[in-house]
């Protein structure tokens, strides 16, 4: 059944009580002894202390999942130095808070020290208190974003460097650093709008979809996806295609009201061989949305999905 599912990865503890130094090592190297493929954080500058808002999910602001996360690239460079072979990615960073040429030389910085294991996943935020404590405006986030990426781009590949945009401009100067993964290291974007949808395709190497889209037409999506990468005149075959999920493992079949990825590990492994037919490449489970809270109950919750779905046990 190996070749029928999607890659897999895991989310690194980042957020609540849960994500300490200790926890996310040792979630790190059983993850990599296992044969994950990947291990992911995600960002949240801040929450805002009045009740109110949304993330595009229609997750609250103020959810506890968003609550005390650490920042996304220095955790992956701490477990970075506990690891070997697992690549390393956020899924996702909020570009508009770093300059580009800030991120590319941090992001070259994790490619060149990790051997080449970095993936680079992006997204444009979506919550006005973030964007207003990064000194960032809200307005025009799409235009923003499409030049962030050229930037970006241009900031890896050439040398010397020379952009000028009306966001962002970079005198002509030399980077120093060169990638270890080339032309440089993998962008995918986040987004669930059609806009960010079809700039997936057509300026990154994929997509990662959210935990809360709406998996039943994630075959639509998708295409929406290769659409921007057939726009572009680019191999919409070669695009990644990333799912976050929060698992629900459990004894039993849980019955008729059952939702994709809660269940039996069974059903749980025909929710991955579902989704490798709609098109996805790879999914990762993250506790960080699990609905537990006790730091000793989420660790508990994890490493029994981590033996679950052991990728050396898919062929079982």
């Amino acid at each position: 059944m190996g070749d029928q599912l999607p890659l897999l990865g895991f989310g690194l503890p980042v957020s609540g009580s849960w994500a300490t130094p200790a926890t996310m090592i040792r979630i790190a190297q059983r993850a990599e002894a296992l044969g994950y493929e990947s291990l992911w954080t995600f960002q949240r500058v801040l929450v805002p202390a009045a009740a109110g808002g949304q993330d595009p999910t229609g997750r609250p602001a103020d959810d506890t999942s968003y609550r005390a996360v650490h920042d996304p690239v220095v955790t992956l460079a701490y477990v970075a130095g506990h690891t070997e072979r697992i690549r390393l990615g956020t899924a996702t960073l909020c570009a508009p808070f770093t300059a580009p040429a800030l991120l590319a030389k941090t992001m070259l910085t994790m490619d060149q020290l990790t051997g080449g294991r970095v993936t680079v996943g992006l997204g444009s935020g979506w919550m006005p208190q973030e964007y207003a404590a990064a000194g960032i405006p809200f307005a025009r986030r799409g235009a923003r974003m499409d030049e962030y990426l050229r930037c970006l781009k241009a900031l890896w590949t050439q040398d010397p460097v020379e952009f000028a945009g009306e966001f962002y401009t970079v005198p002509r100067s030399h980077l120093g650093l060169q990638p270890v993964q080339r032309p440089h290291p993998p962008i995918l974007l986040g987004g669930m709008a059609e806009p960010a949808l079809r700039r997936a395709g057509r300026l990154a190497q994929g997509w990662i979809c959210s935990s809360r889209q709406d998996l039943s037409r994630i075959a639509e999506s998708i295409e929406t996806v290769r659409a921007g990468a057939l726009e572009a005149g680019r191999d919409p075959a070669a695009l990644r295609i990333v799912v976050r999920s929060v698992v629900e493992l459990l004894d039993e079949d849980p019955g008729a009201d059952r939702r994709r990825f809660q269940g039996t590990r069974d059903q749980i492994l025909g929710d991955l061989a579902h989704l490798r037919a709609q098109g996805v490449t790879e999914v990762f489970f993250d506790p960080n949305f699990s609905p537990e809270v006790d730091a000793g109950a989420v660790t508990e919750t994890a490493e029994a999905v981590l033996d679950a779905f052991a990728p050396a046990r898919q062929l079982s």
